[in-house]
């Protein structure tokens, strides 16, 4: 298996948690970056290969040299859950090694029928793990998602605890950042989420993110709050982790911050602007209402965008359509 982006990789891990489930003697080797290595490491028969895109597994003959350390390990079947050129390549190495291969389809003329402007095709989309078990499938081992299973909470360590005060009856993440500003809930918006919700002193909201600028974004959110904790930088990845797993809900946009939690088991309420959980990248068994997305009435262009990257002339202002009293009924049902 060959995998990229957070989001991309956080989609596979309920895939293949049901995988394995369903076949226990079947050995699974994911490869990709090392820095998702610890998103597998709680799953039984996968083993992670870490994909050195900037050294030994650079360039065509770096991916000749990825192909005969993956052969070493005598692969009978490559599954491409990600479909692009190097994992294209990849594939097709093992194919002409006489490999058993499926690659996922991305359902790239749908989602084009769907974000277009004119003759739209307003419908919803198979979800990227419909799409994951489909390929599986092609290999003769077909996925039930029916029956879903997640990790333990982890317990925290007292690390983790020293920084976020002490662990609260409810505790409440939000995300407020995403790759795209298309996909990001106004500040001073979320900033009403935020004082609300620290009104009530059992909730302890923590608020991720990364980088400096993010960061110091975040520090202006707190407010004096004092049951609103920035993480932003405080703990490692490995942490983070498992401070999701301990969370009541998480608050997030269209971003990889959702699929994380949801593939941990926790309730997400995400938040779309530019984008909409048709194009099948809403999070993994999530209710559909607990998708909020904006007044189509009032711009029915939407979805204009399946990434979130495409810019459209007056509708930079689509997400003020999600009212911060719609958000926090919908947290509130779920804690």
């Amino acid at each position: 298996m060959r995998l990229s982006a957070m989001g991309d990789v956080a989609m596979t891990v309920p895939v293949l948690r049901a995988f394995v489930k369903q076949y226990p003697h079947i050995k699974i080797t994911v490869v990709s970056r090392p820095f998702f290595k610890p998103f597998f490491d709680t799953i039984p028969s996968v083993s992670f290969f870490a994909f050195d895109e900037k050294d030994k597994h650079k360039g065509v003959l770096g991916l000749f040299r990825m192909f005969q350390e993956l052969r070493a390990l005598k692969v009978d079947a490559f599954a491409d859950l990600h479909n692009v050129l190097r994992s294209k390549v990849l594939r097709n190495l093992f194919a002409l090694s006489g490999k058993k291969i499926a690659a996922v389809d991305k359902g790239r003329a749908e989602k084009k029928a769907l974000t277009r402007a004119e003759n739209k095709i307003f419908k919803s989309l198979p979800t990227m793990f419909q799409r994951h078990c489909k390929v599986f499938e092609r290999l003769g081992f077909p996925v039930d998602l029916s029956h879903p299973t997640f990790p333990e909470k982890a317990v925290l360590t007292e690390n983790i605890l020293n920084v976020i005060g002490g662990k609260s009856a409810v505790l409440i993440g939000i995300a407020p950042f995403a790759q795209y500003g298309s996909k990001v809930y106004p500040l001073d918006l979320i900033q009403k989420v935020i004082n609300e919700l620290a009104e009530d002193s059992s909730y302890k909201i923590l608020l991720f993110g990364g980088g400096k600028k993010e960061s110091e974004i975040l520090d202006s959110l707190l407010q004096q709050h004092k049951n609103v904790v920035n993480m932003a930088g405080k703990i490692k990845f490995t942490e983070e982790l498992e401070l999701i797993s301990n969370l009541d809900v998480m608050l997030s946009m269209d971003s990889g911050n959702a699929h994380i939690a949801a593939m941990l088991g926790v309730k997400v309420v995400s938040l779309w602007g530019a984008t909409h959980p048709y194009a099948g990248f809403v999070p993994f068994n999530q209710p559909l209402e607990n998708s909020l997305v904006p007044d189509r009435e009032k711009y029915p262009l939407l979805p204009t965008s399946v990434y979130g990257n495409k810019v459209v002339e007056g509708y930079d202002e689509v997400m003020r359509t999600i009212t911060p009293e719609a958000i926090l009924k919908v947290l509130k049902d779920c804690k």
